[in-house]
């Protein structure tokens, strides 16, 4: 967690060890992330420059174009469920135009914004009623990179007062079997918090974004994929 650097800055942020002393954050801006392999890029970024920032999502990993729609089986303690996510407009955050994912599972709806930077890496600007970059403190981090790599490690955010996740890339050529199909050559990635026991595995597929996550009580499978 940084200064006033933008994402264009010249600075190497490696491998993120997770441990408590990595996590904390300090005042009223973020500590400087250990090494994360994640190059030239400062995260969680505090002053993120809009110049930096194109128009929609097509990360490999984390696309969001207009018109896509996933569908999810959800397997947890009370049963199988759906959950759907969907692509939207999102906002202005902290200067920057972001595109919406908006989640709704169990009549519930969770919106989360994003923008990808010109590198292609894409930066989770914050959660519609919970946090948005620039306000409070809270400090974009990074959703995506544009290209993993084993051993890249990245808060995901910074949250004043608050221990953030941190995400580390722990694959680049798994295989799994969902209801949409068989994927392979995925990315991934296990999410660590100490806010919650346990940690969330999460598998991404090239063009198609989130396939499985499997962690803290429940497994997510996609089931459909369109638009």
């Amino acid at each position: 967690m940084l200064g006033s650097m933008t994402v264009r800055a010249p600075r190497i942020v490696a491998f993120v060890t997770v441990v408590a002393a990595a996590l904390a954050g300090c005042g009223t801006a973020s500590d400087p992330s250990p090494p994360s392999g994640v190059d030239q890029l400062v995260i969680p970024t505090p002053s993120p420059d809009p110049d930096d920032f194109v128009a929609g999502v097509d990360n490999a990993w984390l696309p969001l174009p207009p018109g896509r729609t996933w569908i999810y089986q959800v397997v947890d303690a009370r049963g199988v469920h759906r959950l759907t996510m969907t692509v939207a407009d999102g906002p202005q955050v902290a200067g920057v135009d972001t595109t919406a994912r908006v989640t709704t599972e169990r009549g519930q709806t969770t919106t989360d914004w994003f923008a990808q930077d010109d590198q292609g890496n894409v930066w989770w600007f914050g959660r519609d009623g919970e946090w948005e970059a620039g306000t409070d403190g809270a400090e974009a981090g990074l959703a995506m990179p544009d290209r993993p790599r084993v051993g890249d490690g990245f808060r995901t955010a910074y949250l004043p007062g608050v221990v953030e996740d941190v995400v580390t890339v722990t694959a680049v050529d798994e295989t799994v079997t969902v209801p949409a199909g068989s994927y392979d050559d995925l990315v991934a990635t296990l999410e660590t918090s100490e806010r919650e026991p346990g940690a969330r595995q999460r598998y991404w597929a090239r063009g198609t974004g989130l396939v499985e996550e499997d962690g803290t009580g429940r497994v997510l499978r996609l089931a459909t994929v369109s638009g």
